[in-house]
């Protein structure tokens, strides 16, 4: 199956760049209530993926530097990332979709050219694998 059929177009993903900021990514995760987001480069080429967690331990391993007050003045490019979350190109198989989903929430989509162009969730590999399973399932019987 083609999983285009699956994506979330980068248009309606909350992203956001290496030269953001922390408060800007704390607020853009707040205001969509995620735990985690896609990172783009200047090119627009997916360059990770950053997670509440990271955030958190760059606040406290700063020794206070860092705060939620003054978090305008810090960039989110140096926030060492926990996760190496993957991307698939856009040809990719289910296979392939599901052996990532088993480890991230969502599996980020670049172009032949690797540019970002969308995620596809967890949520959505489930359902997928549901069906299947229950077809599977009708037509054992």
């Amino acid at each position: 199956m083609n999983i285009a059929f699956f994506l979330l177009p980068k248009q309606e993903v909350a992203c956001v760049t290496m030269d953001s900021t922390l408060r800007q990514t704390l607020e853009r995760m707040e205001f969509h209530r995620y735990t985690a987001v896609p990172i783009l480069n200047r090119n627009g080429e997916y360059a990770g993926t950053v997670t509440e967690g990271d955030l958190l331990w760059y606040m406290k391993e700063s020794g206070g530097a860092v705060t939620f007050e003054n978090a305008s003045k810090f960039l989110l490019k140096d926030v060492p990332l926990r996760m190496n979350n993957l991307a698939v190109s856009i040809d990719a198989d289910m296979e392939d979709l599901i052996n990532l989903a088993k480890v991230q929430n969502f599996v980020p989509v670049v172009d032949d050219m690797k540019r970002f162009i969308g995620i596809v969730r967890r949520s959505q590999i489930i359902e997928y694998c549901e069906k299947f399973v229950s077809r599977q399932s009708q037509e054992s019987l």
